[in-house]
């Protein structure tokens, strides 16, 4: 509960409501004491409140992050100026007109600056307001209104080449739009800043002039009218009228001193960001050696005849101290921020273990008890050769292969593992962590001492060794395994396998927002319901049949004219296949150049053209079943006279056809490319290599 009595919430409310009224009132406040006589209360009053907002904004100066953060100083640079300049003139008119009564004339504050500082000696006074306008006018204004000048003017120039900057930054895809619109809203900010700086750097300069006379006329015109109208000899003329006038330069010239450190403050921060104490102490601890060096030249000024040694040795010390933990503090720091970044890189590199176990994940690895350590240990390779993986699929395929999170399961077998895809199982192996798997690439038995066991991803016969064994097998030619390249060969399988149910909605949407714009915009304009899904069901049918995905440019425009003769997910994937017919053929090449490729005999290139029923943008495929059965027996037959030698030559088809026959033997051959007459590129030498139905 609120201490504020309910009776004020009402006042409080309506002082903020009408916040800019009493901004007004206080700027005709201002106004009026220009001409109207001022009591030494209210004066004081106004010279208390000049006093604390220099300070105020001297404070603020202090802490701001950014010069921008306190653009409004312009504005209130001249509302501080003008109400000390007003101030100035009420105090005239009571040191002038009331001088001659003493030196309480003029308000307390006044005498308070006159007794504290002249000390009944006003030479002094004048000594010391003479040394604070040199300071405020010669060095402080002139430097901070030379850099305002120098800043809004290079600001002004360097504006144009910002703005090309921002804008090849949203063509490129770096920025989207709203930040485009930000950071121009910001260059147009520090330009008028800055040119407001430049400026409002005058209003100081011409208040330290102003001061300077005011304080010429009321020495000059407090004597006269002491002298011939109040009948003061000239000396207490002078005494008095100067000590006050003097009491009045100062209580104006702090705030105007303290005012014009603000500006200098905020023009010279430039482009450096955080308050000014961490901006200054941050980057002095840079350089610890600068701090020894000065303690040596210090004690060695100590140690000329005539200087005091203990002065100088006491700060050399002080020095000494301040570098050596300065350094200590920076070491420490260098050594934690190694040790942070280092655990951000293993982190990054390794899949999450066990973070969730209730979480569907896209691609999970379940390990038993016993290979745990193949993950989880400081020095396990097992996620690095996993983020190459991901690597892997981006070039090849141009598939955002998902994170794998590794997870341990006690009911497993202690050396089996799974695959798991969207929470179910569709690859299991058997490994064992401290050995090495021999494999004989020929096939032949395997005369070594070890555990017989079958390579879990092609299911060759192989050995479980020890790493005395390995040297010897890899030295008689047989291929030698590591039980994590074991493991990341069976994922590379899975995840070719089960692209087409791993590129998710998420993933499709995240490729399409790293488009360029017009190419997103291309997307969004596409004649169907729902583009993004439409995009996604597009590219989850290339990666069944591992045609690669990272023209995803060539796509959009594929489907863009596609969608403008039909809305049926089939037939726009038929006219994508044949604008990447280049890279699909490429892909099928063998090492002269050739695409090697079985055809079908015209029997069955006829009663397939038959049995596609065309009616409008609708296709039906009507065969009898024991006809498919036969064309799958009779392809089969001709496709493993090639799989032994682990080649896979295309099949080619009428482009009618080609959806379904896709479909008959993706069962049997998922390996087997099946391709049409149409994604033939004009420049691709074709090899027939085999018939089915000869």
């Amino acid at each position: 509960m609120s201490d504020t009595p309910p009776s004020t919430l009402p006042r409080l409310a309506l002082l903020r409501a009408n916040k800019d009224i009493g901004f007004a009132v206080g700027m005709a406040l201002v106004l009026a004491v220009l001409f109207l006589p001022l009591p030494p209360i209210l004066l004081d009053l106004g010279l208390a409140l000049s006093l604390s907002l220099s300070v105020l904004i001297f404070m603020v100066a202090l802490w701001i992050p950014s010069p921008l953060q306190f653009n409004s100083f312009p504005t209130l640079l001249l509302v501080t100026t003008m109400l000390r300049l007003s101030l100035n003139v009420a105090s005239t008119r009571l040191i002038l007109s009331q001088g001659h009564t003493g030196l309480h004339a003029a308000g307390d504050v006044i005498q308070g600056f006159s007794k504290f500082i002249v000390a009944n000696n006003f030479v002094i006074g004048v000594v010391i307001f003479a040394i604070l306008i040199v300071i405020n006018f010669v060095v402080i204004t002139k430097g901070s209104g030379r850099i305002a000048e120098v800043a809004a003017r290079f600001s002004l120039d360097a504006m144009p080449g910002k703005q090309m900057a921002i804008d090849a930054d949203m063509g490129a895809g770096l920025i989207d739009e709203d930040e485009a619109r930000k950071r121009r809203k910001e260059l147009e900010d520090e330009s008028a800043f800055f040119g407001a700086m430049d400026g409002a750097s005058k209003f100081v300069r011409g208040d330290a002039v102003a001061g300077l006379i005011i304080t010429l006329i009321n020495v000059i015109g407090g004597i006269l009218i002491g002298v011939l109208q109040r009948g003061m000899s000239v000396s207490d003329a002078a005494s008095v009228f100067t000590s006050l006038t003097i009491g009045d330069g100062l209580v104006s010239q702090i705030p105007a001193l303290v005012v014009s450190l603000a500006a200098g403050l905020i023009v010279t921060k430039g482009g450096t960001r955080g308050a000014a104490n961490e901006v200054v102490l941050d980057q002095l601890s840079n350089f610890p050696k600068a701090l020894y060096m000065a303690a040596m030249l210090l004690f060695g000024i100590g140690l000329l005849p005539g200087f005091p040694l203990l002065v100088f040795a006491a700060l050399a010390a002080a020095m000494s101290v301040l570098g050596y933990f300065i350094q200590r503090t920076a070491a420490e720091a260098a050594i934690e921020k190694s040790r942070v970044e280092a655990l951000e890189q293993h982190q990054k590199a390794a899949p999450d273990v066990d973070a969730n176990p209730m979480r569907l994940d896209d691609l999970r690895l379940v390990m038993g008890e016993g290979l745990v350590g193949l993950a989880n240990r400081p020095d396990a390779v097992l996620p690095s050769k996993i983020k190459s993986l991901r690597k892997h699929f981006a070039e090849e395929y141009g598939f955002p292969m998902p994170s794998v999170r590794i997870k341990d399961d006690p009911a497993l077998p202690i050396n089996s593992y799974t695959f798991q895809v969207h929470g179910v199982d569709v690859a299991r192996g058997d490994i064992r962590a401290n050995q090495m798997m021999v494999i004989n690439p020929d096939g032949a038995a395997l005369h070594l001492p070890g555990e017989q066991t079958r390579e879990p991803t092609f299911g060759l016969d192989a050995l479980w060794v020890d790493q005395t064994v390995a040297g010897q097998a890899e030295a008689s030619g047989f291929t030698v395994v590591d039980p994590e390249s074991v493991i990341t060969t069976h994922l590379t399988e899975v995840v070719k396998e089960n692209m087409a149910e791993l590129l998710t909605y998420g993933c499709a949407k995240e490729a399409i927002d790293g488009l360029d714009r017009s190419y997103q915009k291309l997307v969004t304009d596409l004649p169907v319901p729902s583009p993004a899904i439409m995009v996604q069901q597009v590219l989850q049918a290339l990666l069944l049949e591992r045609v690669s995905i990272r023209n995803l440019p060539l796509i959009v425009e594929a489907m863009a004219e596609a969608t403008r003769q039909t809305s049926k997910p089939a037939l726009i994937l038929e006219t994508v296949r044949r604008r990447l017919s280049s890279q699909i053929c490429q892909g099928l090449a063998d090492d002269q150049g050739f695409v090697p490729v079985i055809t079908l005999s015209p029997a069955w290139e006829t009663e397939f053209i038959e049995a596609v029923k065309i009616v409008g943008d609708d296709r039906t495929f009507v065969m009898s079943p024991k006809r498919v059965q036969e064309f799958v027996l009779q392809a089969r037959q001709q496709i493993q006279r090639f799989a032994s030698d682990d080649a896979w030559p295309a099949l080619m088809v009428n482009p009618e056809a080609r959806t379904y026959v896709r479909s008959m033997l993706e069962r049997v051959s998922p390996m087997t490319p099946v391709i049409s007459n149409a994604e033939v590129h004009r420049k691709v030498s074709l090899r027939t290599v085999a018939t089915i139905g000869t």
